[in-house]
């Protein structure tokens, strides 16, 4: 059985990293979606809410499963009998850096391949900074996020903003 691992903090989890999970899924039997508890930025979600907005963003697909993880992703695919590491990659700049990374995972396992796609033309500027962005200062999120994604950036965004004096949301997701 083919296992593959796709890691990433997913705060939030948008169309991009869907479109990621759903082709990778095709090329293997099994994908997990990994999703790292411990960041070191800052994340807007909880490692929880993170896992289960992911999962429910996939949850019709048979062979993928989501995850929550810590400490290296090497060694966490090792432990999950993963043969390769999935990566999206938007731009040359994403390259540079998921290469260094990839040459430093193989240093400490030669099991795991790094295994790169390509994002979908439609999701090549989507990345989480930007949709939290977005989301804080009411903007359309229905092409960005699935529906309950939108949703809960919104009542996070709503209840921040009722702590600290600011305008809600006005917009529907």
């Amino acid at each position: 059985m083919r296992v593959a691992i796709y890691p990433g903090t997913f705060d939030p989890f948008h169309n991009g990293h869907l479109d990621i999970a759903i082709r990778a899924a095709r090329l293997f039997d099994l994908l997990i979606v990994a999703v790292y508890e411990h960041p070191e930025k800052n994340a807007l979600f909880t490692a929880e809410e993170r896992w289960r907005l992911a999962r429910d963003a996939i949850n019709p697909a048979s062979n993928i499963e989501v995850e929550l993880f810590s400490g290296l992703t090497v060694e966490y695919a090792e432990s999950r009998g993963a043969c390769a590491i999935v990566r999206g990659l938007r731009a040359i700049s994403d390259f540079e850096f998921e290469l260094e990374i990839a040459h430093m995972n193989r240093r400490m396992s030669e099991k795991v391949e790094a295994t790169f796609l390509m994002t979908t033309a439609e999701y090549a500027f989507l990345r989480a900074s930007i949709v939290k962005e977005i989301a804080k200062l009411n903007g359309p999120l229905s092409d960005l996020v699935p529906e309950h994604v939108a949703i809960a950036l919104r009542a996070k965004f709503d209840a921040r903003a009722k702590a600290g004096g600011l305008p809600t949301s006005s917009l529907v997701p």
